[in-house]
Formats: structure tokens, sequence, C-alpha cells
């Protein structure tokens, strides 16, 4: 931690000036959303055409998603002394994910059968418009365990990075970390140039991110003109029924986790409220991936197990989506006047643990899960999706919330768990909140960058 001492030192010596309100990211992203719901109410034919905006920010921020997580990875793994604590810490947090997944699903399930949203609705499954499933079908057929596990694996080396997607990176990260432990002092070369290179990512990271503020508009107008406030209209009780699930799993379950191991949820919601609200305009968590890698180190854990944990958990820990799961599915049954016996509802939940994790990497995968779900369920029809195509726009963004508060909760618990997490430093940086801006960019970021296990 000796780099980090020295960059902490440096600050403390050299006091950044604060900067005014509106030059914060925050402020600014803030300030894009609401603009963009006002222009979606009051033009939303303009405001419809504005997709592009959106879209465009996320292309040009995932471009940089995969070679930022291979670095990322690589260079934690070849920092961890033995190989033998990678797979510890790997088994750690796959067992915290799908705890947390199992939570999830429950909490739909409790939700949906308490306050029942759809009770009364009578809908005959036969007015239904069965062409809406036709985009989904193709990625839910490819949601196996088999095409899962498949879709890991790589065609070729560098064909890990032309998808951007953060499974087969992962996979490769770590297969070349473990090469590079292997041989040695021979590969010292390979590792200081990943170093090098880690630091020209995300400091050209840092420059994208000034345009978050405009993709927040552009989505969010988008989302507002093409399908506006009244989209919600009748169900309006569902989406406040999944909101209010979303919020119990994350101030509730995830708060009591974070106190379990003496942290606060509020305090760490606070020191990443900008990526918080970048993922409420885009309604994506792959935008912010980068920054909270960052983040999360600042906040005194080791990188090697930031860079395992966090880029797993993208992948394998989609609380959100599996919240959605639980709550849409028997949504659906009570819309279309299906009744579940017990052991019917048993084997959906175990269905989902699947179906959560094979969305991983795919658009729209809260949906796309949804109509793998109910392919293999014949009980519900899957044309009952129709129903929720008005209002998925407005669910993705609580899906996307929930699941970047519960990976940067479990990035911290795991790392509390290997005895890779500065105590002190956590309820230092906690307690002073968001780090500057400046710490993003430039020697600042450099000097994070080298943080060692």
């Amino acid at each position: 931690m000796a780099s980090f001492s020295a960059a902490a030192a440096h600050d403390s010596a050299n006091p950044p000036k604060r900067k005014k309100f509106y030059h914060q990211l925050y402020v600014q992203v803030l300030v894009g959303l609401c603009l963009g719901i006002l222009v979606g109410l009051i033009w939303p034919t303009f405001g419809a055409n504005l997709k592009v905006l959106g879209d465009a920010f996320i292309r040009i921020v995932k471009m940089m998603i995969a070679p930022i997580v291979f670095c990322t990875i690589v260079l934690g793994i070849t920092s961890v002394s033995e190989q033998v604590g990678v797979g510890k810490t790997l088994a750690k947090a796959m067992g915290l994910f799908y705890a947390l997944t199992i939570i999830a699903l429950l909490t739909g399930l409790v939700a949906v059968s308490l306050l029942k949203p759809g009770v009364g609705m009578n809908i005959d499954p036969a007015t239904l418009d069965k062409g809406v499933i036709a985009q989904y079908a193709k990625s839910a057929s490819n949601m196996g365990f088999i095409p899962f596990f498949l879709h890991i694996i790589p065609h070729t080396f560098f064909g890990a990075f032309v998808e951007g997607e953060v499974l087969p990176v992962l996979f490769l990260a770590i297969v070349v970390g473990f090469g590079i432990s292997k041989a040695g002092e021979p590969a010292r070369p390979i590792v200081r140039a990943l170093e090098s290179f880690s630091h020209v990512l995300f400091s050209t990271f840092n420059i994208l991110m000034r345009f978050a503020p405009i993709g927040a508009f552009g989505a969010m107008a988008f989302t507002i003109g093409k399908y506006g406030i009244q989209a919600i209209g009748s169900l309006g009780f569902l989406m406040a029924t999944f909101y209010v699930a979303c919020g119990f799993f994350v101030f509730v379950v995830l708060g009591l986790l974070a106190r379990m191991h003496g942290f606060s949820l509020w305090k760490l919601l606070r020191y990443i409220r900008e990526e918080v609200l970048i993922v409420l305009g885009t309604s994506s968590t792959e935008p912010v991936l980068p920054r909270l890698l960052v983040k999360l180190q600042k906040l005194g854990c080791e990188k090697g197990v930031v860079g395992l944990v966090l880029p797993a958990g993208y992948s394998f820990n989609l609380d959100g989506t599996a919240v959605y799961l639980t709550l849409a599915t028997l949504f659906l049954a009570q819309a279309m006047n299906i009744d579940l016996t017990f052991w019917q509802i048993a084997g959906l939940l175990g269905l989902m643990l699947l179906t959560s994790k094979g969305a991983a990497g795919v658009t729209g995968s809260g949906f796309v899960a949804l109509v793998a779900t109910l392919t293999v369920l014949p009980d519900i029809p899957v044309v009952g999706i129709a129903i929720l195509v008005g209002i998925d726009r407005f669910m993705s963004e609580a899906r996307a919330l929930t699941s970047l508060c519960s990976n940067a909760v479990a990035v911290v618990v795991v790392a509390i768990w290997e005895g890779a997490c500065d105590r002190e430093v956590l309820d230092a940086e906690l307690n002073r909140g968001a780090p500057p801006a400046r710490e993003f960019g430039g020697t600042p970021l450099v000097a994070l960058a080298e943080v060692r296990p």
C-alpha cells in the first residue's frame, strides 16, 4: 500500500481546490436527466430521436471496457503472491453472488405475492401481439447452460475483445494472469507494459466521461419521448411494486450486509453517487465499470480483489434482474388468471438461478432472461411479455441500479473477508465522501492505479 500512502500524503500536503458545484459530474448528469425529461414531455417526437446520444455514449464507453477489465484482472492476479488465493477469492465471491441472487429472487416473489399487482386485470393471452417476442426469441434461445458455458470461451485470443463482453474477457484475463505468474521474471516486461497501458486507458476514459451528461440527456429524452408518462398507466402499480421490491433489497438486505461488516451503505452510495446517476440516466451499468474499479480501490480494497470480484459480479451478480424475473413472471400469471402450485414456483426459482446468470452481456438482458424463463415454463404463455414492453425501459433503470449497488457492496464484503481491505482507509474515505474529480485523471490516477496488495 506504499503508493497509496504516498498519494495520500501528497494530497494532504497539497489539498485540492474545491470545484464549484456546477463543475461536479454528478450535478451535470442530474441537469442532463432533468432536461431530458422536459424535452421528452414537451417535444416527444424530437426527444425520441435523441436516442442516438445515449447509444453513442454507451458505445464509446463500452469500447474501453474490455481492455480495462483485461488489464485490471491480469495485474490483479500477478499482484497476488499465491495463485491459490485467486481461486479462494473467486469461490467466496461466487458463493456470495448466488446467496444474493436467491434472496433477490425471493424478494420479487414475496413482493408480487403480497401486493398482487396483476390481480383483476383478466387478460386473455389470445388478444396479445405475438410479434413482440420475435426480437427477443433468438437471444433467449442461446441462454441454456451449455451455450452460456461455451460463450465464456472466446473463439480466438483477440476475439474476446471484438464484442466487448465481460465474460470472455474475464476468462482470457484469468488465464493470461496465471500464465504471467507462472512465467515469473521473464514476464515482467509484459506486466510493466500492461501497467503503462492501463494508465493510458483510464486517462482516456476520464476524457470520455465528460460526455456523460449528454448521454444521460439523450437517453432520458428518448425514454420519455417514446414511451411517455402515460405508458405507465394501469401498469403503474406493477412498477411501484417493482421499485418497492428493489428498494427493500438495496436498503434492507444490502444495508444489513454492510452493517454486519462494519460500514455504512448510505455512505457507500454517497461515495458512488456519480455512478448511480449515470446508471439512472443510461439504464446500463457498463459505463461506470472503469470508474467503479478505481473508486473501490480508493476505498482501501486491494487491487487484486477489486479486479477479480467486480467484473465477475457484472456477469454473475445481476440482482436487479433476479428481482424482476420472479416479480414479472408472477405478475403475468396473476394478470392472465393462471394459478401456480408450490412446486411450479419452486421449479421456477431454480430455473431463474440459471437464466439470471445467462443474461450477462445480452442487450436488454432482463427482458431476454424473462423470455428465456417463460419459454422453458409452459404454464405461462410467452406472449404475455407484450404487456410489459411499454414500461420495460422504466423498469430497466431499477434493475441496473440494484445490480450496481449489489456489486459495490459485494466487492467491499469480499475484500473484508479476504483481509484485503484497509479499514482505516475505508472509514476515512466513506466519511470524506466522493473523491475529487481530479483523482480520476492525470497524475493522481496513475498513483492510484499503482496500488498493490
